[in-house]
């Protein structure tokens, strides 16, 4: 969406067509960002202005290399700009990471954010729970599965999501990082929300807080990096409460193996911290979140960076193995440097890749199909169901209406049959 908006500021300003794998526009920002934090998700008031415009057109539930092809896009199109995000899981490559209650953290994010591609029902019956990561990812995990669902009743979760959250048996969750307080990747804006949450107690181990010289260095270097450390500090200070969940912080520790009969038992815990030795520690959980990081996966026709995950590129123009550029394909996004930043992130990357296509359409010599009804026809012929802006206004007011209805702004539909459906017949 970055990139089509700077495509539209440019000298060129092109037509552009948007496709989408699912029946709605905004991505990250509807199916990643945690439903607590509304501010995050306004980037779509942003976004709607770019879909509003009448140069552009969306259409959504379009796969491609199933529904549309490489060649049928180079056919129709002067430029095709590939932003297909980063939709998979790295492994953390430890036995017992298949046993069930093991998980990607994603897939918790995808449940809670009513993805449709998400399980109807996360299970949330342990009442210990390990989530593994330094990141926000892993912060807003954590924060969910100990969140009072009473304080999500005003945001965007679907009703079975709520459902699902009231009846957690969830008590005690460990946030394990690999490495110290000062190398962690939280954000202070975050990793504060923690503090905040009623009922709950966030634990920190004081010998996780003692710092060497590098680590000092590196509060010398970064405000971010001394705030979440005044932080945890304090955190470290504070007596517990009766509060009946609690947050454990455990820094200078990875995953060994997750073991358990079948299902999750206890996770193995080896140290990390250099020059510390030692046997590790088990801790007793019945389910295991791996917030380790995502992956893109390749895409057909196209060149992919298996080591990266991402497709290899010059300023957004993509590169065959010779490092020659693939006539008329372009990458944004975490497509194109991983999955790295947070979303503001993508809008100077996807500015460097829109210069790109401009510079290249001022020297095309041909074009492509100048009809606008042929990719309709196209799509059409081969029985895809594609959704267009309108049909997702009226998903979009659908969900809008459902939620005032329960004194709330929106409750999302998850199921893609409905989604489908309402977005065409408006039910």
């Amino acid at each position: 969406m970055f990139t089509a908006e700077a495509l539209l500021k440019s000298d060129y300003s092109p037509a552009v067509d948007v496709f989408d794998r699912l029946p709605t526009p905004y991505g990250l920002v509807r199916y990643g960002v945690a439903p607590d934090h509304p501010r995050i998700k306004s980037v779509s008031t942003v976004l709607r202005r770019v879909l509003e415009n009448p140069a552009v057109r969306f259409f959504g539930n379009v796969t491609f290399g199933l529904d549309i092809g490489l060649d049928d896009l180079l056919a129709h199109y002067e430029a095709v700009i590939f932003a297909t995000g980063a939709p998979g899981h790295r492994e953390l490559g430890v036995p017992g990471e298949d046993l069930r209650g093991s998980w990607p953290a994603g897939e918790f994010v995808s449940w809670y954010n009513g993805h449709p591609d998400a399980l109807n029902d996360f299970p949330l019956h342990a009442r210990k729970v390990a989530v593994l990561g330094a990141g926000n990812v892993a912060l807003d995990v954590t924060r969910l599965l100990v969140k009072d669902p009473r304080e999500l009743v005003d945001t965007d979760v679907p009703d079975h999501v709520l459902d699902g959250l009231r009846c957690s048996s969830v008590a005690d969750v460990y946030l394990v990082a690999r490495r110290g307080p000062a190398q962690a990747k939280f954000t202070t804006v975050e990793l504060r929300e923690l503090g905040l949450l009623r009922g709950v107690d966030v634990l920190v181990r004081s010998e996780d807080l003692r710092l060497d010289e590098p680590d000092e260095q590196l509060l010398e270097a970064s405000r971010q990096t001394r705030a979440n450390v005044d932080l945890l500090r304090e955190w470290a200070r504070r007596p517990m409460t009766d509060a009946t969940r609690r947050i454990h912080l455990v820094f200078w520790r990875s995953a060994a193996a997750i073991e358990g009969d079948g299902e999750v038992r206890e996770l193995r815990l080896s140290r990390t911290r250099p020059g510390e030795h030692g046997p590790g520690e088990v801790l007793p959980v019945q389910s295991v979140l791996r917030a380790v990081g995502y992956r893109a996966d390749p895409l057909p026709g196209l060149p992919f960076e298996s080591r990266t995950g991402t497709l290899p590129h010059r300023k957004g123009r993509i590169v065959d193995g010779g490092a020659r550029p693939v006539a008329g394909c372009y990458v944004a996004g975490w497509l194109k440097r991983g999955p790295t930043g947070v979303i503001g992130t993508n809008k100077a990357d996807a500015a460097e890749t829109a210069r790109s296509v401009v510079e290249d359409l001022a020297e095309a010599t041909r074009s492509r199909s100048s009809d606008p009804n042929s990719v309709p026809r196209l799509l059409r012929r081969r029985g895809t169901e594609f959704v267009t802006w309108s049909d997702w206004l009226r998903l979009d007011c659908y969900e809008i209406n459902r939620g005032q209805a329960q004194g709330r702004d929106r409750s999302k539909v998850s199921d893609l049959d409905a989604m489908l459906a309402i977005s065409r017949r408006g039910l």
